[in-house]
């Protein structure tokens, strides 16, 4: 059985919980390098990453570099001696770094590789109206997310999921995987299988201003999705006309209700304090909303102080 020195990489939440599980497990971290500090809200205080406080309350040794590339950290990081580094939700690594340790570098990934590579595959898993996804652990390699798989686990979406439950949910059973690849790596178990290249792969780039609008031409069924898989971050977002006013606003919650009618697509309807706007193939019911400076509210909350006139659009 292999005597494992770790270093752990990773920034966000998502992270904390497989670092957490590989601590739990009895496993030996010798380092943890997440982002460095950011200044954030109104205050510009620097914030620490949650992988960052986590790791100084289990007394962990941490390392921020701002390059990866820099010929100090590589030497810090050589130092160490880690013999299998993890990655979960951090930047790409160059080759000095990933090639470094003797059993490899693996990455979590949360989707069924080699469907969903890139930046975002939880939210497109839902906003492409997937009914199921997973987790995947590979050892890295010079491409982005291609190298070879060591284990997978499929999780069920919900109807009405949102990207947030199903975040808490992909990020609880992907703990448990990164913990199954190391066993498999300590007992130098591990059969990679190479991922299959198809025409038929979907990706899951960036989220941007363009792919989180609502486009109230598209379908009740590809409205929801979108919105529900931006919930609750980064949020979908459209333009609310009404009378004189414009205004940017983003949805959050959403129920959809298909049906035929003659209305144009945008057009909002007020009806048994609920706000329907017309799509193609029925309406979407809007139930969380926010408007610009506001907080976000139920929109059973907003009709009773806002008047909505009956030309009222959205686009």
């Amino acid at each position: 059985m292999r005597d494992l020195r770790i270093v752990f990489m990773g920034t966000p939440e998502f992270a904390v919980q497989s670092l957490k599980a590989i601590l739990e497990a009895g496993y030996t971290v010798i380092g943890v390098i997440t982002a460095p500090d950011k200044p954030a809200g109104r205050g510009r205080k620097l914030q620490q990453s949650e992988v960052k406080k986590y790791a100084l309350e289990q007394n962990l040794k941490v390392l921020q570099p701002l390059n990866l590339k820099s010929e100090a950290f590589q030497k810090e990081l050589a130092a160490l001696a880690p013999n299998v580094q993890i990655v979960v939700a951090f930047r790409m690594l160059p080759k000095n770094v990933w090639a470094l340790p003797e059993y490899g570098t693996f990455n979590l990934h949360a989707s069924l590789l080699p469907q969903y590579r890139g930046a975002a595959p939880i939210n497109w898993s839902i906003i492409n109206g997937e009914t199921e996804t997973g987790v995947s652990t590979f050892f890295i390699d010079e491409k982005i997310d291609t190298g070879a798989m060591i284990l997978q686990e499929k999780v069920i979406i919900g109807e009405d999921e949102t990207v947030g439950q199903l975040h808490d949910k992909l990020m609880l059973t992907g703990s448990r995987l990164v913990v199954k690849t190391l066993e498999l790596i300590q007992m130098d178990n591990v059969e990679p299988t190479i991922q299959e290249e198809n025409e038929n792969l979907k990706a899951a780039p960036k989220l941007d201003r363009e792919n989180t609008r609502i486009h109230w031409k598209k379908s009740v069924d590809d409205i929801h999705n979108l919105i529900r898989g931006l919930n609750p971050y980064p949020a979908a977002w459209c333009f609310f006309r009404n009378g004189s006013e414009e205004k940017k606003v983003k949805i959050f919650g959403s129920q959809k209700q298909q049906s035929i009618h003659d209305l144009e697509t945008g057009q909002i309807v007020i009806e048994d304090k609920k706000m329907l706007v017309a799509a193609k193939e029925g309406f979407i019911v809007v139930e969380e909303i926010q408007l610009p400076g506001k907080r976000k509210m139920k929109v059973k909350d907003l009709l009773n102080g806002y008047a909505i006139n009956s030309e009222a659009k959205m686009r």
